[in-house]
Formats: structure tokens, sequence, C-alpha cells
């Protein structure tokens, strides 16, 4: 009993003593071995525990609350002094912000985002990299997503044992909130941006996907849309981080590693330039950087945290060294922005056809049918690695273009505070008509086709439309807003207001009431008002028989045949399919608030 007891007393002061000897701020993952990830209320003191150690270098602070009133913690970083926005500017440092947890189940961000800041803090990683640059890190930007924690989450993926959710507590995917922002914690996030004005914004997943051996990709913009001189910027970025981790044994690729085909490898792989809704297309039109990083499902948690570090240090040792000039191209591109009315812009990108083969690192397969769903399954053997020869399509092209407008876009009274309040969460500038300048030259764009979202997608019915714009003269009210296109995000702009536009406004479905009929003629006075248009148009009532004549859909439809004559009549709305935003050549000669 007493060796038993004096075994127990030395066992836990040997305990005490390595508890008290371990490293300072390290995080549950490394004390697991990789094995497990924290709660929020750890990311919560090591926030404050980096900014009580290193109080000259961090400074931690809240940006916003979640739906379910949990704080958004960001780490703002630096050896130069400069720990906010103001002085970061001031300075003319670049910042580099990092974000872990879009996607909370997808959490190898935060646990490699401490483990890079304290190596790098204390000198062991990226030396001297903190005295050029700030360092802008959010552990975690879904917090409430975290926070639904539990096994199989993230059921494609290898560890954590558990981990957050995919979505946020209101059930969006934030990662397709960048032009929308419906949601509280994006509004927060795009405050965050427009104070700091990030140079590079890096967005940190875990991909889905087949068993192979490419461990990360790594995907930066501008590169294939955007600036021309950011796009070569841009590359340079992607092909160092590239190259860096490839020194250090992964085998990284520059296209997000999906098959052409579901399940199928010899499909290949095909690249494409993202729309707005995704972080790396959204940062080029803000003539900044975007970049997505998606280390592989298939490979560990240990693996992945300490690739995903390997690519926060990368990037920490390019920004220092590169930084300054990359700064400089974006500043430069702002003011190439401010010159772009009137220009040619491509509001849409396609992947061309053109392939050629690549060798890839798979494994060996089989591609039998599955007695459960009776489905073509692939079946990986990750005991035998096999050198895939597949296609590669990564040549992109602008598909949908236009001219923007020579002056900038009005928005009527009526729509307003609407659109004011989207301009201002991605900070982009406008005025207010004060007084009502009356009939003006403009062009309207009604909509010769309408097609509207199947089924509800992220909390909006969208919208698509065909159309094109044509010169009239409207009637603009006091109170409507003037959003010129020459400002520094002019490509925003046009990407938010351009009826055509992937996720512009229209896009999204912020004016469906637009393109829905209000009113209508009953049948019976349609009859008496056709009769009366027949016998007063003798041209009329030839185009009418014509059409009789060569459209049997017509003949055979009384609604559209009453319609042809209800257009032609003073009931009709001529609103409406009229998208109710104007483009100009000319800046309104009319007060601005």
């Amino acid at each position: 009993m007493l060796r038993h007891t004096l075994l127990s007393a030395v066992l836990l002061t040997v305990f005490s003593a390595s508890a008290h000897a371990a490293p300072a701020l390290t995080t549950v993952a490394e004390r697991s071995a990789f094995l497990h990830t924290g709660r929020h209320a750890e990311v919560e003191a090591l926030c404050r525990q980096f900014q009580a150690r290193y109080p000259k270098q961090v400074r931690c602070f809240e940006f916003g609350r979640t739906p379910e009133n949990r704080p958004m913690l960001a780490l703002a970083v630096s050896k130069t002094g400069a720990l906010t926005p103001a002085e970061a500017a001031r300075r003319k440092l670049p910042v580099l912000l990092v974000q872990g947890g879009i996607h909370a189940g997808e959490i190898d961000g935060k646990d490699a985002g401490f483990l890079a800041l304290r190596e790098v803090l204390d000198g062991k990683a990226a030396p001297g990299a903190l005295d050029k640059q700030v360092l802008l890190f959010v552990p975690v930007f879904n917090v409430d997503g975290h926070e639904r924690f539990g096994q199989w989450n993230r059921p494609n993926q290898r560890g954590p044992v558990e981990m957050g959710w995919r979505s946020t507590a209101q059930n969006y995917n934030l990662n397709r909130e960048y032009m929308k922002a419906d949601t509280p914690e994006m509004q927060h996030m795009l405050a965050l941006v427009n104070a700091w004005d990030p140079l590079a914004y890096v967005d940190l997943h875990v991909t889905d996907g087949a068993q192979f051996e490419p461990d990360i990709s790594i995907q930066v913009e501008p590169v294939h849309a955007g600036d021309a001189a950011l796009r070569v910027a841009g590359t340079a970025l992607r092909d160092n981080v590239l190259a860096d981790l490839a020194q250090q044994g992964s085998d990284p690729k520059p296209f997000y590693i999906s098959f052409a085909e579901n399940d199928n490898p010899q499909s290949g792989f095909v690249d494409s330039a993202p729309n707005p809704r995704f972080s790396h297309g959204y940062f080029l039109l803000r003539n900044r950087f975007g970049m997505l990083v998606e280390t592989h499902s298939w490979k560990d948690y240990p693996t992945r945290v300490r690739i995903t570090r390997n690519t926060i240090v990368s990037l920490l040792s390019q920004v220092a060294q590169h930084g300054a000039q990359w700064r400089q191209t974006a500043l430069e591109a702002d003011q190439r922005a401010t010159q772009l009315a009137g220009s040619t812009l491509p509001l849409t990108y396609k992947t061309t056809d053109k392939s050629r083969m690549i060798a890839f690192r798979g494994y060996a397969y089989t591609r039998t049918p599955s007695e459960v769903s009776g489905a073509l399954m692939t079946r990986y053997d990750e005991t035998t690695p096999q050198i895939w020869n597949v296609p590669l399509r990564d040549e992109i092209v602008p598909d949908l273009q236009l001219a923007a407008p020579k002056a900038g876009y009005l928005v009527p009274a009526a729509q307003a505070q609407m659109v004011a309040a989207k301009l201002r969460q991605h900070g982009v500038s406008y005025q207010v008509l004060g007084t009502a300048p009356g009939k003006l030259a403009v062009e309207t764009f009604r909509a010769s086709a309408v097609k509207f979202g199947a089924q509800s997608f992220e909390g909006r019915q969208t919208a698509a439309v065909q159309g094109e714009w044509r010169k009239e003269e409207r009637l603009v009210e006091a109170g409507a807003l003037y959003v010129p296109v020459n400002q520094p995000k002019a490509r925003l702009v046009v990407a938010m207001l351009e009826p055509r536009a992937p996720d512009s406004l229209l896009a999204w479905g912020s004016f469906n009431t637009a393109f829905e009929r209000k009113e209508y003629m009953e049948e019976y006075v349609a009859e008496d008002v056709a009769r009366a248009q027949l016998a007063a148009d003798p041209a009329l009532a030839a185009q009418f028989h014509q059409k009789l004549a060569d459209d049997p859909a017509f003949a055979g439809s009384p609604a559209a045949r009453l319609e042809f004559f209800a257009r032609r009549h003073a009931s009709w709305d001529e609103r409406l399919n009229l998208y109710p935003v104007m483009r100009v050549d000319a800046r309104p000669a009319s007060f601005m608030k």
C-alpha cells in the first residue's frame, strides 16, 4: 500500500513537472497529437494569452457577434507596432488576412494558424516576416457552426475526432456570401476588410473528393481575371507558394482537385475562374488577392495541419519579400479602375475545350457496379500508388462581356435604401440626388426572358434574365442614387449592378418584384379591347392574323392571343420586366447629398 502511494506521488510529480514544462500557447490539437481540436472557448483563451505574452506584437479583438451571440475574434500581429488599421495604412504596410473555419468542420486553419503564429513570433519560422507586414488571423469565421460540435460532421474527412458544422446557425453557407452578404457574420467580415484593406485574403478549407496523393491545392485570383498587372503578381504569389510547399514534400496543385465527371478519375480536371460569391472571386473585384487553400480530406489531421501551417508560413515569407511591391501594384490597379467607365469588361468566364495531358499521382482503382445503389462505383487501393495520365482543361477566357456605363448607374429612390445598404457593406462610393433632375437621357434594361430559381438557394430565389440596354428618357426623382463607375472598386460596382452578372443584386433575387405582373385585364374586357383594336388598326389586324398562321402555340393559347392586345392597351404596366436600375453617360446635373 505504501509502495503504491509512493509510486502515485512520484507519477503525479512527474506529470506536474511535465505539464509545467510544456510549451505555452499550445492547442488541444497539439497536446492530443492532432487527434482532437478544441472548442471555441480555446480560441477565446488563446487570443487573450497571445496578447498577454506578446503585448507589443499582438492585439486580440472582437470584430462582431454571431446570431447566437458568440464573439468573432481576430488577432492583429506585427513587430512594427502597427496593430490598428490606421497605423497599418500610415506605415504603408501590406496586410495579410488569414481566415479559418468558414466551413467549421474544415478546421485545419484554426490549429495550423495558432501553431504558425507561435513559431513566427518566437523566430522559429519566417524570420523577420512580421517586421514588414501585419498579419490578421481569424481562427474561426463560422463560430456558431464551430460549436455545433460532433463526430462525423465531415464523413468524407479523416480527423479530427470531432469537429464543427459546415453552415451557420441560420443554415447559411458563408462561402456563398461574399457578394450578397445577407448574414451578420459576412457583414462583420466585410466591415473588417473595409477597415484594414488587406492586400491578400486567404481562405483555408479542406476539400471533399476522391483518393489520390496530392495533398493541397492553391488557387489565386487575380490570375485568370481582373486587372492585368495584378494578374502577373497573383500568378507569382501562387507559383511561389506552390514552390515553397513542393520543397517541403507536398504535391500541390494550382487547380481545384475535383474530377470533371463525378467519381471518374479518367475524366481528369477542369480549372475555372470563380464567381464573386466565393472569396477568391470576390477579392479580385476589389483589386486585391484572394487565395483559396484546400487541403485533401483523405489525408489525416496531423498531415493536413502541418501542410496548412506550411502554407501560412510561406505566405508570410512571400509577403515579407514582395508585399511592398505587390501593395503598390494593387494601389496602381485602384487608380486604373478609376478610368474604367465605358471600357469593355468581362462579366463571366468559361473554360475552353482545349486540354493537355498531365501525370497525376493517384492510386490503383476499380470501377464496378454497387450492389447497394446499383451505380458504378470507384474503389481505391491506397497501398498501390499509380500514375494517372488524365486531361486537364485550364484555358480560361472571357465569356459574357459588355461595355460599362460611360458614367455610372442610377438607382431610383424606391430602391435606394436597399441598394445603398449593400453598397456600404462593400465600401462602394455613391451619392444621393438631393433634388429631382427630372427627365434624363438614360439606358434602361427590359428583360426579354426571366428565369427564376426552381427552389430556394441560400435563402434567396435567384433570377436570370436576358435582354439589352436601350436608350430612352426616364423621369428621375430626388433621393435616387448615383453610383459612379470611375472609382477604385469599379469592377465590384459593375458586378453588383449589371443585371446579367452572375452574382449581381438582380441575380440574387433582390429585384424579383420587377418581373412580377400585378395588374390584369379580365377576359371579357380584353375581348372588347381586342375587337376595338382590330377595327381601328388594319395593320395590327394583319399582324395578328399572320401570327396566328405562323405560330401554332400562339394560335392555340387564348391567354396569349388576348395578351397580344392587352400589351398594346394604355392599361398595360410599362414597368413590367423593367430592371429598376439605369445607366447614364454623364453624371446627373443635380445637387448631391
